[in-house]
């Protein structure tokens, strides 16, 4: 399943970055990015910090709490409002990817809550940042 998911994931998005997916706000700028080499697809900040992990489409935090949805290259928060997406699943101009910092160690991952119901998918973008929406998936 998860070989076929990073397969549609590279399919899609004809990254430059074949083990790589990056991540933007609603600025267009260069926020986290998928590391599609890892076992778990873990979201890291531009930082080098990992923060969440994708599993069946399901955004969770390392500190097990569920943030949000990957939905075709965007992710959704739990009013269904976009909170960050790849460039090529936005018609934004994006500014200039700076080059990353070096990954820290992954944490472990807590155990995972469920899922809530998915909203309907709005056309709006979310009021809360996208690095405080990663950020509240980090682990203490």
């Amino acid at each position: 399943m998860k070989l076929f998911f990073i397969s549609i994931l590279l399919f899609a998005f004809n990254q430059t970055k074949a083990q790589e997916i990056s991540l933007f706000n609603s600025q267009g700028i260069a926020v986290a990015y998928v590391d599609t080499d890892d076992d778990d697809l873990t979201i890291y900040l531009w930082s080098g910090k990992p923060v969440a992990y994708i599993s069946d489409n399901n955004i969770y935090g390392f500190n097990g709490k569920h943030l949000g949805w990957w939905v075709k290259g965007v992710i959704r928060d739990h009013e269904g409002d976009a909170v960050g997406a790849t460039k090529a699943a936005s018609s934004m101009n994006t500014e200039y990817e700076p080059y990353k910092s070096y990954k820290e160690y992954k944490p472990y991952k807590s155990y995972k809550e469920y899922a809530p119901y998915k909203p309907y998918w709005s056309t709006s973008w979310s009021n809360t940042s996208f690095k405080m929406f990663l950020l509240a998936g980090k682990s203490d």
